[in-house]
């Protein structure tokens, strides 16, 4: 007969174990997820992927993201100049999807939200510069193509005509995460002198 101290201690011990073997699940499970996940996509690819995005579309002119009738000019120290355009950005995908590093990205699918920092103008009323798009890495510049409706497309048949489906969906649905966002609108009151 097992007395009741050694049987509190087994069953206390069969925690220990149960607990210490989870904790080795996980730790495992963690590892595979990771690996699995790293040689998918890059951890950094992502960033440097966003961060070129947001460089070429801040550097180009409004009219290169192809939104035309934008041609805003300011007075800075008595002379005409351009105002800074600011840019928060949303990748959906890219194209080779395999690509480990940025040089082999070709296409990004993605979004964009870009104010015109105009001195003194708060972004309620800021020219603003927005929706899904296309940028082809492999030319010098960089290509812009934003989804835009025609006189005979409507702008969700426009889309589904530009992005394969695999990133439409999402483009129908994401845009900017809170924190790309709050970052936005940060930079803008910065370069709006606000």
């Amino acid at each position: 007969m097992v007395s009741r101290a050694s049987f509190a201690g087994w069953y206390r011990h069969r925690y220990v174990w149960v607990a210490a073997i989870l904790v080795a699940v996980s730790a495992g499970a963690a590892v595979v997820v990771r690996t699995a996940g790293s040689q998918a996509e890059p951890a950094d690819l992502q960033g440097q992927i966003l961060t070129r995005m947001r460089t070429i579309l801040e550097q180009a002119d409004p009219e290169q993201h192809n939104h035309a009738g934008h041609d805003l000019q300011q007075v800075a120290n008595g002379e005409q100049t351009k105002p800074a355009v600011i840019c928060g950005v949303h990748v959906y995908g890219y194209e080779p999807s395999e690509a480990s590093k940025l040089a082999d990205v070709q296409t990004v699918y993605g979004f964009h939200l870009c104010g015109v920092a105009e001195q003194k103008r708060t972004w309620d009323w800021a020219v603003k510069l927005a929706g899904p798009l296309i940028m082809d890495f492999s030319t010098d510049p960089p290509g812009i193509q934003v989804v835009e409706a025609t006189e005979d497309v409507i702008f969700i048949d426009r889309l589904r005509q530009m992005f394969p489906p695999k990133y439409a969906e999402p483009a129908q649905k994401e845009a900017l995460s809170p924190s790309e966002m709050v970052d936005l609108r940060r930079r803008y009151d910065a370069a709006a002198g606000l």
